[in-house]
């Protein structure tokens, strides 16, 4: 039997049957402000209120501001600091036990183990937003790096979110190889239409499991991400260069 973990956000759990199966390693993938961060979030949040180890390694913001926009969406992580959940911090310079002094892969690893070995035994969920900062010189590694990464955090009974960048004129991700490995795929796009901004959000691939494969339009509101319902596109619409034009 699969055991499957929520994502946090009941509408995307119907769409997967249910949530992410345990032991999963999943890329989010998109342009900026198209919702990653907070998907990674509720995955994250989810996880604390059902007892599980969480780890959340940020590269682009500071943990403070990661912690403060948990609080906005009613989410209160601090007294779990150090029980329920460890934030890994890569902007962090001076001295400060869960921060990261260079990035590399081999360091990476090696702190989310010791994170998880403070936190203590029990299943575990990482989020890693995002991974493509730790191959951003060195985009022919990323297949290579994701693959260490998989093989080596697999031991360690996480489930993972790997969140990964891409570039707004050509759509394409910073590095190529961690759909690769991925086990599943969230896709997270966004266009104008009439002079909105408008977000959405495909399941493109979850191994063992007969996931909805439509786009859905979704929000972000004061409680995180909505699911409006399915959009009337199709792929192209926000898989294109020209994505960004009214339509």
């Amino acid at each position: 039997m699969v055991v499957r973990l929520s994502t946090g956000i009941h509408d995307l759990d119907l769409m997967i049957e249910g949530g992410v199966p345990e032991g999963f390693f999943v890329a989010v993938v998109g342009e900026p402000g198209t919702g990653k961060t907070i998907l990674s979030m509720h995955f994250i949040h989810q996880g604390i209120l059902d007892g599980d180890k969480c780890i959340y390694v940020t590269t682009e913001e500071d943990r403070e501001s990661i912690l403060d926009q948990a609080t906005r969406f009613g989410w209160e992580w601090k007294p779990f600091l150090g029980k329920r959940l460890i934030i890994i911090d890569a902007l962090k310079m001076q001295e400060d036990p869960w921060s990261l002094q260079e990035m590399e892969i081999e360091t990476l690893i090696n702190k989310v183990i010791e994170a998880k070995k403070a936190l203590g035994y029990g299943r575990a969920r990482l989020v890693i937003d995002s991974i493509s900062a730790f191959w951003l010189e060195k985009p022919a590694m990323a297949r290579k790096y994701s693959y260490i990464i998989k093989k080596t955090l697999g031991k360690w009974d996480f489930t993972t979110y790997l969140v990964s960048q891409y570039a707004i004129t050509t759509m394409f991700a910073f590095g190529w190889g961690l759909e690769h490995i991925a086990d599943g795929i969230i896709r997270l796009r966004r266009r104008i239409s009439k002079g909105v901004l408008k977000r959405y959000l495909m399941v493109e691939k979850m191994r063992n499991t007969n996931h909805d494969r439509r786009i859905y339009e979704i929000e972000i509101t004061a409680r995180g991400i909505t699911i409006l319902g399915t959009a009337d596109l199709d792929v192209e619409d926000v898989s294109s260069p020209d994505y960004l034009s009214d339509r």
